[in-house]
């Protein structure tokens, strides 16, 4: 994997987010600036880093879209087949709070407290990438940021 491309794709998979506290309309937001922009991979990361599990049901958050736009975000997840790149920001989203760099594991809990709700589908997935990442790089991943499970 490319560091500088992984870097600015974390730097920017939440550039929505310049438009307003918005939930899933960040994740549209982002896309189609990155898209008007002509950044199609940083546009990509926009939208799949909300979607560890390949499914709209799982995200977290209101559906703040209109129905063609909920159906967009819908088939380009369905058809995008996801890299690397993808499953890199879907974790580090995991990993990260408002207080920094945090397990997983508490990130969810945090996320489930606020909400009301975690699919159980999407925390598995998120302990898969952390095993999957970890696994590539030869150490439990949160020895590289000092977290405590």
């Amino acid at each position: 994997m490319n560091a500088d491309k992984a870097y600015i794709l974390g730097l920017l998979h939440d550039i929505g987010r310049r438009f307003g506290v918005k939930h899933l309309a960040h994740v549209y937001d982002g896309y189609t600036y990155m898209k008007e922009l002509g950044f199609d991979e940083v546009a990509r990361v926009c939208i799949t880093h909300s979607f560890a599990v390949k499914s709209l049901s799982s995200y977290v958050g209101n559906a703040d879209v209109t129905f063609e736009e909920k159906q967009f975000i819908e088939e380009f997840v369905e058809k995008t087949e996801y890299d690397d790149y993808d499953r890199l920001i879907q974790l580090c989203d995991a990993l990260g709070s408002a207080h920094g760099v945090v397990s997983v594991e508490k990130r969810m809990t945090d996320v489930k407290s606020r909400y009301g709700y975690y699919p159980s589908e999407k925390w598995d997935k998120h302990i898969e990438l952390k095993d999957y990442f970890s696994q590539k790089i030869g150490r439990d991943i949160y020895e590289l940021f000092d977290v405590t499970e």
